[in-house]
């Protein structure tokens, strides 16, 4: 897995994870040539917690992205990344520090409170620790989802910088956040028409090349 010599961007990926598919869609959104490094999350125990891997993230999780001899983790961190690298190419976030912080707050939303309490090690803790049955799991699932959706409804709809999509008419980092988020939902039994502003901003994403070519059936390690 030693990438550090070449100055491409490689991303470090696994088909259905939420997070790196937020980095899929800003690499595609500003049209950066990046090379899929998959990740199998469950396969011999989690391909993350090899030696290899580990040795290049010692979080042991995805995504994670080589840019030369640079690597950066964390979802969030790799898109503000793309931004300052690239701040030309499909902007992410807005022009005035005002519209930044509310874009930055939606994506926060999601990728800090919604999905830690859902994410696959969590899940596993609960199973492995605490004998929590499927259903169990399932049921906290959809209860931390729905509870951060809720809110995040609440923030976009009749708010006059909501356009059709979370801030303006440009795509950015709320929705690269939002629609993983969304496909995790209906993944758990979750009908998404009960936050009808985010299924609405959900449609105008999934029109975009940049969302469907990136979601998990369209990536090279799906099954």
């Amino acid at each position: 897995m030693d990438r550090t010599g070449d100055e491409g961007l490689h991303l470090y990926s696994y088909w259905r994870s939420s997070a790196a598919w937020r980095v899929r869609i800003g690499l595609r959104l500003k049209g950066l040539a990046c090379t899929i490094e998959p990740v199998h999350l469950l396969r011999d125990g989690g391909e993350q917690h090899a030696a290899a891997y580990a040795e290049l993230n010692p979080q042991q999780l995805v995504p994670l992205l080589l840019h030369g001899h640079r690597a950066v983790s964390q979802s969030l961190a790799i898109l503000e990344y793309l931004e300052e690298v690239w701040p030309h190419a499909a902007p992410l976030l807005p022009a005035t520090a005002r519209e930044r912080a509310r874009v930055r707050a939606l994506a926060q939303l999601v990728a800090c409170d919604i999905h830690p309490l859902n994410n696959l090690r969590v899940l596993q803790y609960l199973e492995r620790e605490w004998n929590v049955p499927q259903d169990g799991r399932e049921a906290w699932v959809r209860h931390w989802i729905g509870e951060g959706l809720g809110a995040f409804e609440a923030l976009v709809a009749e708010n006059p910088a909501t356009g059709a999509h979370c801030h303006g008419d440009l795509p950015g980092l709320a929705d690269c956040c939002l629609v993983p988020q969304l496909y995790n939902a209906r993944r758990f039994g979750m009908d998404v028409a009960q936050w009808p502003t985010l299924a609405r901003i959900e449609q105008a994403c999934l029109a975009l090349p940049a969302f469907r070519d990136s979601a998990p059936d369209a990536q090279p390690d799906a099954p």
